[in-house]
């Protein structure tokens, strides 16, 4: 059992966390609105790999395990992550093309297109299978359960990391756009969320999961399929906590929103950072509230962060 008030003592291992799912491209148009206007620009996207730029930066030590094609977007992902330090020793070269997501620019929650090929052909291997074992927390979001080969991927390496005590965060964000065409993978993505120790959906994706309804209510529901601790973001509203035993209401630090897009891979980089940092799972929370409004004053869903302790002292926490 999880509770707030404690912090993790992480065994020492040669990597901090295990990043696995989604590395893509995110083309964000200039404008916004609907249309966004006719100029697109390429950032370098993915839940996941998205994480991993962040927490390099605040301070930790990622490994990214995806799937990218051989095209020079795939070129260009893996480029960009090696510059940053990176570890892409568990990023797979495959015959398919490099994913791809259009995201209209937005100051809510934007509405994206999908294009999809590389990205799930992620495969179980040797090389992944050590990189797991020597991190200290594996994290995945829903796109890598959402086709095969990479669901079975994922899968065995929830069975591994359970065996070996690795503790697991899992983004539920649930977007039936993603998924095999006919396939309804919602009873599915439940019976994840009780094999997690962490989960963070927004309302959004508790919405998609379980209809709307009040954020208690909704918080209940993953507590109700087993999850240990859940963080359901409800935006500029902040976010509610539990550990099913203590509920919190926190608020957001964000003052100024300039593009939404990677906002909750911010929170979960600083959440995480301040884990592995040893802080308390309260002031983890904070400190992923920080690093998310850090962001949100810039564009694109990875940006320059500062180290954690100098965000720390930039809201005062």
């Amino acid at each position: 059992m999880l509770s707030l008030n404690d912090s993790f003592r992480f065994p020492e291992k040669p990597n901090d966390i295990l990043t696995v799912g989604e590395l893509l491209v995110d083309l964000i148009s200039g404008g916004y609105g609907e249309e966004g206007g006719s100029d697109y620009r390429r950032f370098f996207g993915g839940s996941p790999s998205n994480i991993a730029m962040n927490v390099k930066k605040l301070g930790v030590r990622p490994v990214v395990a995806s799937a990218v094609g051989e095209d020079k977007f795939g070129r260009f992902l893996v480029r960009r992550l090696e510059e940053e330090g990176v570890d892409t020793s568990c990023v797979q070269k495959t015959a398919g093309s490099t994913s791809l997501v259009v995201v209209g620019r937005s100051r809510g929650t934007p509405v994206p297109i999908f294009y999809r090929d590389a990205d799930y052909r992620l495969a179980y291997t040797e090389g992944l299978q050590t990189a797991l074992g020597n991190s200290k927390i594996l994290h995945f979001s829903c796109w890598p359960v959402s086709r095969t080969p990479a669901r079975g991927t994922i899968e065995r390496l929830i069975r591994q990391a359970q065996a070996d005590g690795t503790l697991i965060g899992f983004d539920p964000n649930y977007h039936p756009a993603i998924w095999q065409e006919g396939e309804d993978g919602i009873e599915y993505m439940k019976s994840l969320i009780g094999r997690a120790d962490i989960v963070k959906p927004s309302e959004d994706d508790a919405e998609r999961l379980f209809g709307r309804d009040t954020p208690d209510r909704q918080l209940e529901k993953f507590l109700a399929l087993g999850a240990k601790l859940v963080i359901l973001t409800l935006g500029s509203a902040g976010a509610l906590v539990s550990d099913g035993t203590e509920t919190l209401k926190l608020p957001t630090l964000a003052s100024e929103v300039i593009d939404t897009t990677g906002a909750g891979d911010a929170f979960w980089s600083g959440f995480y950072t301040a884990l592995i940092k040893e802080y308390t799972l309260k002031r983890a929370l904070m400190l992923g509230f920080a690093v998310s409004a850090y962001k949100l004053r810039h564009m694109g869903a990875v940006v320059d962060l500062p180290k954690l302790e100098e965000i720390e002292k930039q809201f005062a926490l």
